[in-house]
């Protein structure tokens, strides 16, 4: 039978109970709440063969960026694709099903594509906009992220139930794009209409942080508990800017405190959470801050996904896990593993694993040998196709450090000049990392320049 979503779209049931638990599946989808995957049970529970709701199990599970749940995604499509054959299904249901495919056999973008093309013509479907926002995300694509939304968004209208996520998510592409005023305000606009809305409520905070705001970065998420209390693990990411704030205010010990008892109190494995954790270890390294025996649970979760090849951003953090903790045969195990497979080069995976996973992943392994100059080369050939690596420019900054780090240890003062410069413009403002890493560099070529005056050179005669 064909019956209306909440977004007055049909969709092809068999047993229309299920539609009231599918509105609140998608709901929770957009929140990032924790209750999602019960909703959906009870979904399929009502209506095993929901195409739409299988095809959308599948593409959770890819989502997740782990090698076991590849099965779990293949077997939804075959069940999505068995009801599709037996049942007619809408146009919109059949892109879904087969934008899971296009992943499946290795073509995210392939995926998205596909999706945005369905969106246009049904503007409403935020879940297909959620989804469309969440692989482009993974792949590194915020301006095609930008676009995609700012092609439907005129028709989320006060009456949509979705405006405030649908808006929550433009903000963050506004963000990532670095239109950080737009950002901030729709952001905040957001929040008010949806209360709930964690990616809006983090997606400000992100501008805050970006733009130097770091005071009031840390009031707008301490006064809005409400935003975030509801959320998967998507919660601890929440956390973890927060901690981002303190770190640049210098308070170490809230940061410590964040970390043992926020973000990484519950020792999960999603690589989302291991990245949190990872990379503010490395933070505070650089900072010249003991962290203790914190990286020996990572890295002990992070040895077990040497294999996994699903998602290089969680590559790239599973190695700062496994050489925060001097696990050298590890370490050593994944790159030859990333360089197999970017030389494979087979799909969309393999190639960003290529140009931009292996090598970052021999620079940072270069970083912890000290071989500093030899870092920053990997580093920086890397660098200018980072972003096709996923994540935000807030979790990829941490290999921004290490770059500039590499650079100012080898003695790289002027390169190390320049990527400050431009980590700052992309920032839109000053942060304490890049003001003392920017006086280090000056003070270093101030030096080098007193040392090769012609004043101080010896005189025969």
């Amino acid at each position: 039978m064909r019956i209306d979503d909440q977004f007055e779209y049909a969709v092809t049931l068999s047993d229309k109970g299920a539609l009231t638990h599918w509105n609140n599946t998608i709901l929770a989808f957009l929140a990032h709440s924790a209750a999602t995957p019960e909703h959906l049970a009870k979904t399929l529970e009502a209506d095993p063969d929901f195409a739409l709701a299988q095809a959308a199990r599948g593409l959770f599970c890819l989502l997740l960026g782990r090698r076991e749940m590849t099965a779990t995604a293949f077997e939804a499509y075959a069940i999505a694709d068995k009801c599709r054959r037996d049942t007619q299904i809408t146009d919109r249901e059949e892109a879904v099903v087969e934008a899971l495919n296009d992943w499946l056999q290795g073509a995210p973008s392939k995926a998205a594509d596909r999706l945005d093309e369905m969106l246009l013509k049904y503007p409403r479907d935020a879940l297909t906009l959620k989804l469309v926002h969440a692989i482009r995300f993974v792949l590194g694509q915020p301006s095609r992220m930008r676009s995609s939304i700012e092609g439907v968004i005129g028709a989320y209208e006060e009456d949509h139930v979705a405006k405030g996520y649908v808006h929550g998510c433009y903000s963050f592409a506004l963000e990532e794009s670095g239109d950080f005023e737009r950002a901030e305000r729709i952001g905040k606009e957001a929040v008010a209409l949806q209360n709930d809305d964690a990616w809006g409520l983090h997606a400000v905070a992100h501008v805050l942080d970006m733009t130097g705001k770091t005071e009031e970065g840390i009031r707008w998420l301490d006064d809005q508990p409400q935003a975030w209390e509801h959320c998967n693990n998507f919660g601890y990411h929440v956390w973890w800017h927060l901690a981002l704030l303190h770190l640049d205010r210098g308070n170490v010990e809230r940061v410590f405190e964040l970390y043992d008892q926020k973000f990484r109190k519950d020792h999960t494995d999603d690589y989302r959470d291991i990245s949190n954790a990872a990379s503010m270890l490395v933070r505070l390294e650089l900072e010249g801050i003991k962290v203790g025996h914190r990286w020996e649970e990572l890295a002990s979760i992070s040895e077990k996904r040497i294999d996994d090849s699903c998602n290089v951003f969680a590559d790239l953090h599973y190695m700062l896990a496994l050489l925060g903790d001097n696990r050298r045969q590890s370490s050593d195990r994944l790159l030859a593993r990333m360089r197999t497979f970017g030389e494979e080069d087979i799909n969309e995976m393999g190639h960003v694993t290529k140009v931009a996973g292996s090598p970052t992943a021999s620079g940072l392994m270069q970083f912890k040998n000290g071989n500093y100059f030899s870092a920053y080369h990997h580093l920086a050939e890397a660098r200018p196709l980072l972003r096709t690596v996923g994540g935000s420019h807030a979790q990829r900054d941490v290999f921004e450090r290490i770059t500039i780090e590499a650079a100012l240890r080898a003695g790289l003062c002027q390169e190390a000049k320049r990527m400050i410069d431009e980590r700052t413009r992309l920032r839109g403002g000053s942060d304490t990392y890049g003001e003392t890493r920017m006086a280090q560099a000056t003070r270093m070529m101030e030096a080098t320049d007193l040392m090769q005056s012609e004043h101080l050179r010896f005189r025969m005669g």
